[in-house]
């Protein structure tokens, strides 16, 4: 298949300056998740790739050939849009078909032949003879994968398919396209979304993105575990990473902090000694946090809100700071609004960033 060079991808409209100069190498093969606040311009830069909106500045080159010029239809590619995009009085064959049929080329046997084995992936066969409005939400999403299955692009292009789903459609149907990533092996795709779930459980790799700007790229548990930065160790987790905060006290190899409003921790971040009396903001994540009774605790406060989600419960607790402590605890723990708690972790889990929301490596 294809892979994809971007070197400077800039985009404008008028005086208005969406995208400031992006550089990706996407591998062939690679499933490459987009993902990012309401716009951060994950969509646009999609389209851009697609042909359905001009470059202002860089390139894209799309299996070593640049492309910037290059029609849509000329560029390999086929894309999964949010709406279904499905013709209403066509049925689900001859919606799938229609893309080769507009194309020539093609001859009835091996449309026919491209059509049933598409539809054989997606388990859609027995609707085939059907119009999309007998279709649920679901069958008519995994319709409009089909039709791009159909044209054996080099590059497939998702733009937030699951969000017009149900919850439980949603998970279904993320599953399938994870399926279909393994069948065809060696195809890549490019998918957008705002999800972290499905970026966290489709990617390879997640490009994450910020007002314009690529803030980090990475596995997704690379990102999740050693975040470059605040936005990235902010965006990616629900609930999101407790945030403090904090007066750097020492640099290393004895690193502690002070969040505001707590005592000092001791960190494994591997903090110059330079950074020593500056402000900075300390961090872990919910389900790092364990309840305890002995003297290693770090917080210590009082439950404001507990939620209760089955597999788990959610505490945010009152320890002082200006925003709650969230921790994500076993659901077997008895707790209660009130009562008094104590938290800790191990070490190797906190995070600290600079005055610049940088993160300083972890030891």
């Amino acid at each position: 298949m294809a892979g994809l060079l971007l070197r400077g991808i800039k985009k404008s409209y008028g005086t208005v300056k969406v995208l400031h100069g992006i550089d990706l190498d996407i591998k062939s093969g690679e499933f490459i998740v987009f993902v990012g606040p309401s716009g951060c311009g994950k969509s646009t830069l999609l389209r851009l790739i697609a042909g359905l909106e001009d470059i202002t500045g860089g390139t894209l080159q799309i299996d070593g050939q640049v492309v910037n010029q290059l029609a849509p239809s000329k560029r390999g590619i086929a894309m999964v849009f949010q709406s279904y995009a499905l013709y209403p009085h066509m049925t689900v064959y001859d919606n799938m078909a229609f893309g080769m049929k507009l194309a020539k080329g093609h001859d009835a046997s091996e449309i026919d032949k491209r059509v049933r084995g598409a539809a054989d992936i997606l388990q859609i066969t027995p609707y085939l003879d059907r119009l999309p409005k007998q279709l649920s939400g679901g069958q008519r999403q995994r319709v409009a994968i089909g039709r791009a299955i159909v044209r054996d692009p080099k590059v497939f292009l998702f733009d937030e398919p699951l969000s017009n789903l149900d919850a439980a459609l949603r998970v279904q149907t993320r599953i399938e396209i994870n399926k279909l990533h393994e069948r065809m092996a060696g195809v890549t795709m490019i998918y957008v979304t705002h999800d972290q779930v499905e970026a966290m459980t489709l990617a390879d790799r997640i490009v994450v993105l910020n007002a314009g700007r690529v803030e980090q790229v990475g596995a997704p548990m690379e990102l999740y575990h050693r975040p470059d930065n605040l936005f990235v160790a902010r965006f990616l987790g629900s609930p999101s990473m407790n945030t403090i905060p904090c007066t750097i006290v020492s640099g290393s190899p004895d690193a502690s902090v002070q969040p505001d409003g707590c005592n000092k921790i001791a960190v494994a971040a591997v903090i110059p000694a330079s950074a020593a009396g500056k402000r900075g903001t300390f961090g872990v994540r919910p389900e790092d946090l364990v309840l305890t009774e002995g003297s290693d605790a770090i917080f210590h406060g009082t439950i404001d809100i507990v939620e209760q989600l089955g597999e788990v419960t959610l505490i945010y607790v009152d320890v002082g700071t200006s925003e709650p402590i969230v921790a994500k605890i076993e659901n077997e723990a008895v707790v209660a609004k009130g009562q008094k708690v104590s938290l800790t972790t191990e070490k190797r889990h906190l995070h600290v960033f600079d005055e610049n929301g940088v993160a300083f490596p972890r030891s």
